[in-house]
């Protein structure tokens, strides 16, 4: 049958559409974030084991696992996240954008990289109570990860990932400014001069990270659009709603990760806290530092995205402006 003007083809209703196209989502760069993310753990996890095996067995090395827990867990959900939304988006290119194969792909790359950051932790910490804890902490931390990146919206799982990741490699980097900053907010020898220096300090590391932390999220999300726009050029632009999640996302994970600490960790954290009451008041103190810092960075993220989305919307046109009629 030959083609007649307004008449449908086969061709013009499902036309073989680039491996983005069609799809309910798209994530650019996910096997460098990946390799980042899985590099950063591996980091924390050597710089851990220094830590522990260079101090004094017993006591001083269970207060130093329990201060090394935290970082440890941060960086196996966000890696987990990271090569989980990897491995779910080769799926999808590979065998279609299915929600059911996008999450088996996610949740079965998190718990390989889960099994495979445990038996790391086994094989090269010393095999006692306070390994085994953050041996499967730290599993359960990277399978959580990667359970929360088998949803069907990749660009944002992608903008969170990319934000968590230059907030938790600020952090690290921030440690070198502490004392010039302790300086600047007028601590001296007196105990209360300390207290409210160490407040300012982290609160500005708070600020700061969830300002990072928005920037990065709305600028993924602004490269992940560009980057659909050529494969689907009618493809929707991502709401207020993405960026607004993307913002929050980091300091979520935070959160989340000081579940999994009081939840998987609790047993070291116990341990800690019952070798004198100097350990059990640091470590609550450290417990609350980091939930204030979690909200701090969801808050000042979740802004910063949406402000910058804002600032990119034009005027709207209304319909008595001139040139909006057609003759």
């Amino acid at each position: 049958m030959s083609n007649q003007p307004g008449s449908t083809t086969a061709a013009s209703v499902d036309p073989p559409a680039d491996r983005t196209t069609g799809r309910t989502g798209y994530a650019p760069g996910t096997p460098v974030l990946a390799v980042l993310a899985a590099g950063w753990l591996a980091a924390m996890l050597w710089s851990t084991r220094e830590v522990i095996h260079s101090a004094a067995v017993g006591l001083t090395a269970i207060t130093l696992s329990a201060f090394a827990l935290p970082g440890v867990i941060s960086a196996a959900l966000v890696a987990g996240a990271a090569v989980a939304l990897a491995a779910s988006e080769l799926t999808a290119r590979r065998l279609g954008d299915r929600a059911a194969l996008r999450f088996a792909a996610a949740l079965g790359a998190g718990m390989l990289l889960g099994l495979g950051t445990a038996l790391a932790i086994n094989l090269t910490y010393a095999d006692n109570a306070t390994t085994n804890t953050i041996a499967g902490t730290s599993a359960a931390a990277a399978i959580i990860g990667g359970a929360l990146a088998g949803a069907r919206t990749p660009g944002p799982v992608g903008a969170v990932v990319t934000a968590a990741l230059g907030a938790l490699l600020f952090v690290v980097a921030f440690s070198q400014a502490r004392d010039p900053l302790f300086d600047l907010f007028g601590a001296d020898d007196s105990q209360a001069s300390l207290v409210s220096a160490a407040k300012w300090v982290s609160r500005t590391e708070s600020l700061v990270a969830g300002l990072l932390a928005g920037l990065l999220a709305f600028a993924y999300l602004t490269w992940t659009r560009r980057r659909a726009v050529r494969h689907a050029p009618d493809a929707p632009a991502p709401r207020w709603p993405a960026y607004l999640v993307a913002g929050a996302g980091p300091g979520l994970l935070l959160l989340l990760t000081e579940v999994i600490i009081r939840v998987g960790g609790r047993t070291l954290l116990d341990l800690a806290g019952a070798l004198s009451e100097a350990d059990a008041v640091a470590q609550t103190s450290m417990g609350t530092s980091r939930v204030d810092n979690g909200i701090w960075v969801l808050f000042v993220g979740a802004l910063t995205a949406v402000i910058l989305f804002g600032r990119t919307l034009g005027p709207a046109r209304h319909d008595d402006e001139p040139g909006s009629d057609e003759d």
